[in-house]
């Protein structure tokens, strides 16, 4: 069999568990995680403990799936949705911060891996 006869892969195909974090993907994500913190401090007496408490658990849990939807599962925001069900941490923005912090992972032709060729002698 020559080196020729043999397929190699061009591209690795991408990861399939991760959606890849485009401009617009973020833009959507962070619009929910601002309103989400935006609503917890202005509503902060709704939101307190006590009572009133589910409302705040309701609304993280909710803006917990709508970030995975449109992010996939990411464990920064695993991480922030820990961090909101700390009693008082609702005035720290979290789920904007870890937003924030994710890089984006837009393809481009530069970021495209490709797999090296082996070039077998005879």
């Amino acid at each position: 069999m020559s080196s020729s006869d043999a397929k190699v892969p061009e591209v690795l195909p991408p990861e399939p568990s991760k959606k890849a974090l485009t401009r617009s993907r973020k833009g959507i994500a962070l619009a929910i995680a601002g309103m989400a913190d935006l609503i917890q401090v202005a509503f902060l007496p709704l939101f307190g403990e006590g009572v009133a408490s589910p409302f705040e658990d309701a609304l993280d849990v909710g803006v917990a799936i709508a970030l995975l939807g449109v992010l996939g599962f990411r464990w920064r925001l695993a991480a922030a949705f820990a961090i909101e069900l700390v009693p008082g941490a609702a005035l720290f923005p979290s789920w904007t911060a870890a937003v924030l912090s994710l890089n984006l992972t837009e393809p481009s032709a530069e970021a495209v891996t490709t797999v090296p060729r082996l070039h077998v002698e005879p």
